[in-house]
């Protein structure tokens, strides 16, 4: 039956121009020549999947049995999974001719993908394997199919039945953010609902108390939104829709609760489960205030697939840490190379279903990095093919930041006492750009008698790492970045500066110009003299080597995965901490202590003017 149904679509010739690089930083989806398979259709093979429908009871996650049997088994036999089921011809993109292209023209890569042997050790003396694969809801159906021959040169030997959810379109993912106002929630998902077939809603209010209903605007983008391949090409997946609503004039503090609605045009509603949050507290409110920041953490598959190249081995300890930690969590800020899909579309839906635990329960503030924003010729600042084509597509309309322009990812956001400010690496950040003005205006703006906790985040390091990569340029961190912005720092007493990029954890001293400006390790008070740097890069991907070289500015270094928790407890005391994904433990840690009068202290190029006239 597969092969005839297989054997029955009409082909269209493609050929995909794909870097298939083979280094460890690469998407493992990357690693399949999905353009060079050959049709190998045996018959006496076959692929069969079940259960035949999947979220019965409504689950947006479900657990598959494929069961794999070949006539010529081979430990380089592998299991592709595709969504939409038909991955041919039926979904080339028409204007692509070339006659080098190799039958079947398969179109698109496989959303995940499993080696025939991994839970069946004699399958090549048998024939036979069994696996168990984990699907999310991804808006279309599924199908499963057996290749021989290896990755770079694919031969398709048998197709599954087809498998779907009981309603592939089905709201889902929350993802929380800051608006733009401490008193605003904003509410994005992804669904399967147009504008032409339903009406998006959030019905929500306070926990127990009669619900209202908040209508969201819609947001979906083409493959000619993509910049290039493979987001372009092989990598494309349609992303379906993605819908934001605003809550506004939220009560301080206040538990809401909400679900997602989605109003049919026969008058019918689809709903999601329920969910809840609590409000943002009043800016400069003295209570126990908590934050969690990282960078690069990217998504793992729980069932093994995909993860032959140790991708991101770190990210579901770092989710399923957070996760378990979450009543002690007010807010979580992701600074840049968010997902890792790297031009695999469908990759963003695994990240989103990932942190769905965390997303939907309290605000994820993400960042701009090089592998959302960098494609050649399309406003980055710096010109590298790191994001694979997205070129800051999917980051600007996957999730909600708050800022003027959604393009251009920086912004601030004020939890309680502490001011965020949040840079974007991707574009220019030098003296006289749009972006210096904005981080300026930023630190200026705060009333640091009711927000004494200034934090600057950002992707790239712009102010100080030991990182190999760094001491091999002969510097520290980006070029053009301390010279920039620590007068800035220095001006306006930032208490921390937060990076990721690299992929490891570091403290600095107290530092200015090279310098440190105390000699204290673990707890600071009085005056502002200087920032703390840290990087903050072990969110789960391949880790990042330290140079050999020793500088009298780092205070801590450890190459492993892990995220750091910021606690206010008043306005004067502050914790900070960094805490191993593995197991949630805290390796590193330094308290602030001061008072108002501390921060208004003159400081070296820090002094407001004075005069001496009366």
């Amino acid at each position: 039956m597969a092969m005839e149904r297989f054997s029955s679509l009409l082909p269209i010739v493609l050929v995909f121009v794909c870097l298939l690089r083979t280094d460890a930083g690469d998407q493992p989806l990357s690693k399949i020549a999905i353009h060079r398979a050959t049709a190998g259709i045996d018959g006496s093979a076959h692929v069969r999947a079940s259960p035949m429908v999947l979220g019965l009871k409504g689950e947006d996650i479900e657990w598959v049995t494929v069961e794999v049997q070949s006539s010529n088994p081979t430990a380089d036999d592998w299991v592709g999974v595709f969504s939409p089921a038909k991955f041919n011809s039926s979904t080339c993109p028409a204007d692509i001719d070339d006659p080098g292209a190799q039958s079947p023209y398969i179109c698109s890569a496989p959303i995940k993908f499993q080696i025939a042997n991994y839970s069946s050790p004699d399958y090549t003396k048998t024939g036979k394997s069994s696996l168990k694969l984990q699907l999310i809801n991804q808006r279309a159906d599924f199908s499963f199919a057996l290749f021989s021959s290896g990755f770079m040169n694919p031969k398709l030997v048998a197709v599954s039945n087809v498998i779907s959810f009981a309603n592939p379109k089905a709201p889902l993912y929350p993802r929380l953010a800051q608006g733009k106002s401490w008193d605003e929630m904003t509410i994005t998902w992804t669904s399967g609902y147009g504008i032409l077939e339903a009406n998006p809603f959030v019905e929500w209010g306070l926990k127990g108390r009669p619900q209202t209903r908040s209508p969201a605007g819609t947001l979906t983008f083409t493959r000619n939104s993509m910049c290039g391949p493979p987001a372009r090409t092989v990598g494309w997946r349609d992303p379906g829709f993605i819908h934001t609503s605003f809550l506004k004039d939220l009560w301080p503090n206040s538990e809401y609760t909400y679900k997602l609605g989605h109003r049919l045009f026969n008058g019918s509603y689809v709903w999601s489960k329920l969910y809840s949050f609590k409000a943002s507290p009043y800016p400069g409110q003295d209570s126990l205030q908590r934050v969690i920041i990282f960078g690069d953490m990217g998504k793992a598959e729980r069932d093994g697939s995909n993860e032959y190249s140790d991708y991101q081995p770190g990210s579901l300890n770092t989710t399923d840490q957070l996760v378990k930690d979450l009543e002690n969590i007010d807010i979580v800020f992701h600074i840049g190379d968010i997902t890792y899909a790297n031009g695999y579309i469908s990759q963003w839906d695994q990240f989103t279903s990932q942190v769905e635990p965390i997303a939907s329960a309290v605000p994820y503030m993400i960042g701009s990095g090089n592998h959302e924003r960098d494609w050649p010729g399309t406003g980055s600042f710096y010109n590298t093919t790191d994001s694979k084509g997205e070129c800051g597509v999917l980051a600007e309309t996957m999730f909600y930041v708050p800022a003027e322009n959604r393009a251009k990812f920086w912004y601030s956001t004020d939890y309680g006492m502490f001011r965020f400010c949040i840079a974007d690496t991707e574009h220019d950040w030098r003296e006289g750009s749009e972006q210096y003005k904005f981080i300026e205006r930023c630190f200026a703006s705060v009333d640091r008698q009711k927000q004494p906790w200034l934090i600057f985040a950002a992707h790239r390091v712009l102010g100080y790492s030991s990182s190999f990569f760094y001491a091999a340029e002969g510097s520290f961190a980006e070029p053009m970045g301390r010279e920039s912005l620590q007068k800035l720092w220095q001006r306006y007493k930032v208490d921390i500066a937060i990076y990721g990029h690299v992929h490891n954890y570091e403290r600095t001293c107290p530092i200015y110009q090279n310098q440190c400006v105390s000699n204290e390790k673990s707890h600071y008070s009085g005056t502002v003299n200087g920032t703390i740097h840290i990087v903050a890069g072990g969110g789960g991907s391949h880790l990042s080597n330290f140079s050999d070289i020793k500088t009298d500015w780092s205070i801590y270094r450890d190459m492993d995965f892990g995220f750091v928790k910021l606690t206010a407890f008043n306005h004067s005391s502050l914790l900070f901490e960094y805490k191993k994904s593995s197991n949630g433990n805290v390796y590193d840690s330094f308290t602030i202590s001061r008072d108002y009068r501390d921060v208004l202290a003159c400081i070296h190029d820090g002094c407001e003017p004075t005069t001496s006239a009366t």
